[in-house]
């Protein structure tokens, strides 16, 4: 049934006139024809979606250029002034395993916070739990995995052992009012173990919603799901969990090019929350082959079009992905083919303006 609806879509569309428009309004004049055929794909989507921007620590911690602390604190104030919600901004772990993230205490201390924008940060011990409150954390992240092979490597800890690390972490923000968010790697494929089956995902996932989370991410960490396998996935998760979807998020890469369609795959799912990072930045250092994660601007530009509502400004979403691409040395826009079209379109635009 899915394929007849986008097949009906991809045929109601209409050509654009060339001419020079913004963005948002050029995602708008693609998504007009649908809408007026009342779309079953529109119908389907939510009217919301809040994007969770991981940009400054998944993204980043992968990056072996190391990262002045001025340049993240900068990073991570653009990325809030684009309107998004939530920006996860660094990871208080050690830095003898993730040196991007060594200055993790200076990174939160120094952000300029955003009204209506949360800070979460990743906190994998007690240790770093308690440096991230005294740095001023106001919310926090666990991280498990539904792969043995991927947890060992990873954590040098079986997926119950990991659990287990995590109670005090959830104990005290707990009792402390923090709350937490929860990740889970490897749900769908393993870079150890190949394809990963569904009800361990679910397990991990309910395990963790056991401890005290309130909302968990489903990291397709290799990036080798497909629409069909990410699709499996959420009908299981939506067996166990009751229709319930709302507390899950999903966080794809897009190793294989299937980033943006698993993405419209968890929303015809029901999914309202969706993980992403300016520029396509990302990784995996524990997964080897894993390229970056589905970059935000791609998604806001997608979901522009599907007429769903994020709040995000998408011409400041490229600018603050052209800041950090200049800083880490690479090409204009990262690996978001969204923004690259849009700075091509502004450089023709400048071009033109000097004629």
């Amino acid at each position: 049934m899915l394929s007849n609806v986008l097949s009906r879509a991809a045929r109601t569309a209409a050509p654009t006139a060339r001419r020079s428009v913004t963005t948002d309004a050029l995602a708008q004049s693609l998504m007009s024809p649908f809408a007026s055929q009342s779309s079953r794909l529109m119908e389907l989507m939510p009217a919301r979606v809040k994007i969770v921007e991981v940009g400054p620590r998944d993204g980043l911690q992968n990056e072996k250029r190391i990262i002045d602390t001025a340049d993240k604190i900068e990073l991570i104030e653009k990325l809030a002034y684009t309107g998004l919600p939530v920006v996860e901004a660094t990871s208080f772990v050690s830095p003898k395993w993730v040196p991007q993230m060594a200055d993790a205490t200076q990174v939160l201390e120094g952000i300029q916070l955003r009204a209506g924008t949360s800070y979460p940060v990743l906190t994998p011990n007690l240790r770093g739990f308690e440096s991230a409150i005294a740095a001023g954390a106001r919310e926090v992240a666990i991280f498990a995995a539904a792969s043995e092979s991927f947890s060992r490597r990873n954590i040098n800890a079986s997926i119950e052992e990991s659990l287990q690390r995590f109670r005090p972490v959830m104990d005290a923000a707990l009792q402390q009012g923090v709350p937490v968010r929860g990740y889970v790697s490897c749900v769908v494929a393993c870079p150890y173990e190949g394809a990963i089956d569904p009800e361990r995902t679910m397990d991990v996932v309910q395990q963790l919603f056991d401890l005290g989370c309130y909302e968990v991410s489903l990291g397709d960490t290799i990036g080798a799901g497909t629409p069909g396998s990410i699709s499996h996935l959420l009908d299981i998760c939506n067996r166990r969990l009751g229709g319930d979807l709302s507390k899950l998020a999903l966080h794809c890469h897009d190793t294989y090019g299937q980033g943006l369609a698993n993405v419209l795959m968890g929303l015809l799912h029901g999914i309202t929350t969706i993980d992403a990072s300016v520029a396509g930045l990302g990784g995996c250092p524990y997964a080897p082959g894993a390229s970056g994660n589905v970059a935000t601007e791609d998604v806001v530009y997608m979901l522009n079009g599907l007429g769903v509502e994020t709040g995000v400004d998408l011409e400041k979403l490229v600018d603050a992905g052209l800041f950090i691409s200049r800083k880490l040395g690479k090409p204009p826009g990262g690996s978001s083919n969204a923004a690259k079209a849009i700075l091509a379109r502004r450089s023709k635009e400048d071009a033109a303006a000097m004629v």
